[in-house]
């Protein structure tokens, strides 16, 4: 009953702005007419799900349509999902390719999200890379942090590359590209090389002989100093634009690096690295920012040279975060200043914070693919963003998380009059129906946001239980009936006092009282507060928002 109902009640909401009870019932009977002997229950969901839509934004209306009911929009209204990838799909493989600065952020998880989208909707494969070959810019929580943030985003085990790992296969294609004259080691300084360069003269190195750049191949290994010799891809010249005249590939880095120690010294850059994994790995779709355009080309002449097919490029436009703090750098120091408890405080726009949280990792691919494929480059506040991934993370949550009654900053009522009631609660509205009973009496305490929403006269129902009117400061027993309540208000209640703190996203704590089952949660587990919110029960002491 309650899905048949919410449905109509969005689609209603979708429609005309507000959800308007009186033409919802008729289309709820219309579909399960069996529920007419059950009317006075199916008015009081009504009015129960109309209020709870009501709070809704029209885009997460919109969503959650999308996502549950899609039927219920008109066809131009529903979205097509992922665009066709170009090229060749019988054998999909993509990665996702971060640095090794940190975990990932809610921009990461827009492209990581595409990558692993595209894999699946192709039965294919995606790579976790991670690009640690720069020692001067790792942070070594990466090596553990970013596999867990990829395999909680995908809800499956990724496959991991780490690029320091494989020096020696570098090595191995670079003494080929070095003998074959594709690639050379220059000597010059970084000053001539740009003078030279700019004119498109050839600089004194590019005419020696590959037994030459061999040897100097192996003394970068063993003489050189850093900045001494760097290896350089023999391109045209002539090319209009100058970075992509004789580019470099790799360089010495004496520095201690955080995985390999002081084991090597010549270090690849990012394109040779890049172009030897796509390859080996047999990337077929490398999805990236557009401003990789100039890379691309850098390593689509390497695959060339080897005899390989490059990868399909898919450029990204960027994606702007207004309001969010994505700098993975700024936010160590202020982990190392002690302003934040870690790279999970509930306050980073981090993945690893939203799983504390309890969000559904679909969530950030629904969004991922609402967003799609495009070439421009967008700015999205954090309003719009919250509002889209929260609408998407409740159609995630709505069928899997148990429903209890949270009264936060409790007052206590007494009801004059009020009789000794049994009450039966369900746990899930449709899916788990039972399981939460209470025997009330006169005492009640109810949230202080609701007790001061109360005007004196007014009557209010306390929800599945009975009537009562507020006079002054005394409350006063009504009626039971849903049907005697004028239904301008329901509110939740608690007969129990068992103690509930919540952490809220902006580190804040809201206490107060849940009902007695809240003790049954476990850690881990995602449960709806009712009328307050999902919430992540993140220890015995302690639950953590969600949305």
């Amino acid at each position: 009953m309650h899905e048949i109902i919410r449905k109509y009640v969005l689609q209603n909401a979708h429609r005309y702005g507000k959800p308007e009870p009186g033409r919802i019932i008729g289309k709820v009977l219309g579909e399960n007419p069996q529920l007419r002997a059950q009317a006075r229950e199916v008015n009081e969901t009504i009015r129960e799900i109309c209020e709870e839509v009501s709070s809704l934004s029209a885009e997460e209306i919109l969503i959650e349509l999308e996502d549950k009911f899609p039927e219920l929009l008109e066809k131009k209204e529903r979205k097509s999902g992922l665009k066709d990838l170009p090229g060749d799909t019988s054998k999909v493989v993509t990665r996702f390719a971060p640095s090794a600065s940190g975990p990932l952020h809610i921009g990461h998880a827009y492209v990581a999200s595409l990558n692993i989208e595209y894999a699946k909707k192709y039965g294919g494969k995606c790579y976790l890379r991670i690009e640690d070959t720069n020692p001067n810019n790792i942070d070594p929580v990466a090596y553990t942090l970013l596999p867990r943030d990829m395999n909680w985003l995908a809800e499956e085990d990724i496959e991991v590359i780490i690029q320091s790992d494989r020096l020696e296969l570098y090595y191995a294609y670079a003494l080929r590209l070095i003998e074959e004259n594709w690639m050379y080691v220059c000597t010059c300084s970084p000053e001539d090389f740009r003078e030279l360069i700019a004119t498109s003269t050839p600089c004194p190195c590019r005419t020696l002989s590959c037994e030459e750049h061999v040897s100097r191949w192996k003394k970068m290994h063993t003489e050189f100093h850093a900045g001494e010799a760097v290896v350089r891809w023999r391109s045209d010249l002539g090319h209009k634009n100058p970075a992509m005249r004789d580019f470099p590939l790799f360089r010495i880095v004496t520095d201690e690096h955080p995985r390999q120690g002081k084991k090597y010294r010549v270090w690849p850059l990012m394109n040779f690295a890049v172009a030897i994994d796509d390859m080996e790995l047999r990337v077929t779709h490398a999805i990236r920012g557009k401003d990789h355009a100039d890379n691309a080309k850098r390593q689509a002449l390497i695959h060339a040279a080897l005899g390989h097919t490059t990868p399909e490029s898919i450029p990204l436009g960027r994606i702007n975060f207004e309001g969010f703090e994505v700098s993975t750098s700024k936010t160590r120091e202020k982990i190392e200043a002690g302003e934040y408890e870690g790279w999970d405080d509930i306050r980073l726009p981090f993945l690893g914070a939203f799983a504390r949280r309890g969000f559904a990792p679909i969530a950030f691919r629904k969004y991922a693919i609402d967003v799609g494929i495009s070439k421009t480059d967008k700015s999205v506040t954090m309003e719009d963003y919250y509002k889209a991934l929260y609408a998407h993370n409740k159609a995630a949550l709505e069928e899997i998380a148990d429903r209890y009654f949270f009264v936060a900053q409790p007052v206590k009522i007494t009801v004059e009059g009020a009789p000794s009631i049994h009450v039966v609660l369900d746990r899930h509205p449709e899916l788990r129906k039972g399981g939460r009973e209470h025997n009330t009496a006169s005492v009640f305490y109810i949230a202080a946001d609701d007790y001061a929403s109360i005007s004196d006269g007014e009557e209010f129902r306390l929800r599945d239980c009975m009537n009562v009117r507020r006079e002054g400061d005394n409350f006063v027993f009504v009626s039971l009936s849903y049907q005697d309540f004028s239904g301008k208000k329901i509110i939740h209640w608690s007969v129990d006092e068992e103690p509930v703190v919540v952490r809220m996203p902006d580190n804040t704590l809201v206490q107060g009282y849940g009902e007695k089952y809240v003790a049954d949660v476990r850690v881990g587990d995602v449960v709806q507060f009712e009328r307050f919110g999902f919430v992540r029960k993140d220890s015995e002491d302690e639950f953590w928002y969600g949305c």
